[in-house]
């Protein structure tokens, strides 16, 4: 399926876009040999073929749900502006 200039004009129009006469045989190319590539793709015979919802079947690799760091927050409320009961107290922000 091939697209003539006259279709490329329209095109741009509809889509508003500013196509100048000089960049109109390079649309129309473009836009030809993107339809060339759709259509043989479409050409390709993909019966018995399992739809993928990723290209590549990987699984993702899970660590061991443990802890690995020392709890360290009586450290650091140690050094904050202002601490109660365990929680940071910040300036209100929102009235």
């Amino acid at each position: 399926m091939a697209i003539e200039r006259s279709e490329v004009e329209k095109i741009a129009h509809l889509a508003r876009l500013g196509l100048t006469e000089s960049d109109l045989p390079r649309t129309t190319e473009t836009l030809n040999n993107i339809l060339g590539l759709v259509d043989r793709m479409q050409a390709v015979d993909t019966q018995g073929v399992a739809p993928l919802a990723h290209p590549l079947e990987t699984h993702q690799r899970l660590r061991a749900d443990a802890v690995t760091e020392t709890n360290q927050r009586d450290a650091y409320q140690a050094i904050a502006p202002a601490v109660e009961e365990g929680l940071y107290l910040v300036p209100r922000v929102i009235e």
